[in-house]
């Protein structure tokens, strides 16, 4: 009698899990995600990814969306109706009291090697801090932030031009097959506790986090990579910068300082080193080829950036 798994997840990452699961000998007996939200500036009510999936394939699966878990009886009793024999959770968003931790062993999905990068942005946190390595580990879990058990570990090696989307989508791949693994030997798996001396935590990411300056080539970089989809990098003045080039990280600049033009590029001068830009964009308008904005304001060769 095949496993049944009641399922906790709100963006792709977590879809892609639920599509390996969907597949496998498991049977999914319920999906628990985010309420559907209002999205971009008309704040068009917008579907979690993965129930819009369940949506565009007629997935015959009960969907819930709790505003919260916390002293809900009715999704406790929902739960325990499901009578899962594991909830799989994966970037679902809300943390698990105890009260349904103990309905069934829980397991995380966490996008990160733990106890490295605990909490709500671990892939970012990784190419930010210039990682050589991140992963997903799979884990028991407990009342803490993603401090359960270890139950299993897989590595991704973060290239030097890798970005965000590029990494979430690589870690999807390796947390689905993560959970086919964990849950297959389950029974034969020795949890391995967290060492604590190791831990470390990161954030929710705020729009303001993508604001950047020209003192450093490198640092700008790795953060243009991390937030590339959301909230991007942004100067003081709100102007974007778009698909970014790191070219090197020895010479020294005026801050922002137009130093070439390449192709449709510009090359922008920091206090140490240098980066190509293709798109730039002012606020309220299309981002535009770097010349051409360059052009349209009238600058040249030794003119700041602004």
């Amino acid at each position: 009698m095949s496993k049944r798994i009641l399922f906790m997840g709100t963006p792709d990452y977590a879809t892609k899990i639920l599509e390996e699961l969907l597949s496998s000998q498991y049977k999914i007996v319920g999906l628990f995600t985010q309420p559907d939200k209002p999205v971009g500036r008309k704040q068009i009510i917008t579907a979690p990814h993965i129930k819009q999936l369940c949506i565009d394939k007629k997935l015959d699966i009960p969907i819930y969306q709790p505003k919260k878990l916390r002293d809900n009886i009715e999704a406790k009793k929902q739960i325990e109706d499901l009578n899962p024999d594991f909830i799989i959770v994966a970037a679902y968003g809300q943390i698990l009291p105890k009260n349904i931790l103990d309905i069934a062993p829980c397991i995380n999905l966490h996008a990160s090697l733990l106890p490295k990068y605990r909490g709500a942005s671990p892939i970012q946190e990784a190419i930010l801090n210039d990682d050589e390595f991140t992963g997903v580990t799979s884990m028991l879990m407990e009342e803490g932030l993603d401090s359960g058990d270890i139950l299993g570990l897989q590595y991704l090696k973060i290239t030097q031009k890798m970005e965000v989307s590029e990494a979430f989508s690589k870690l999807s791949n390796i947390a689905a097959k993560l959970t086919l693994t964990t849950l297959d030997n389950f029974e034969q798996i020795n949890p391995k506790k967290q060492n604590d001396s190791e831990v470390s935590f990161c954030k929710k990411i705020k729009k303001e986090n993508g604001k950047v300056d020209f003192s450093s080539a490198k640092d700008l970089y790795l953060k243009y990579k991390a937030y590339a989809y959301w909230p991007g990098v942004f100067l003081d003045s709100g102007l974007k910068l778009k698909e970014i080039t790191l070219i090197e990280t020895d010479s020294n600049n005026k801050d922002g300082e137009i130093i070439q033009f390449d192709d449709n590029s510009v090359i922008i001068g920091c206090t140490k080193g240098s980066i190509k830009v293709s798109y730039l964009q002012a606020p309220s308008k299309k981002a535009l080829n770097a010349i051409d904005y360059i052009r349209g304001q009238r600058l040249e060769c030794g003119d700041i950036l602004k």
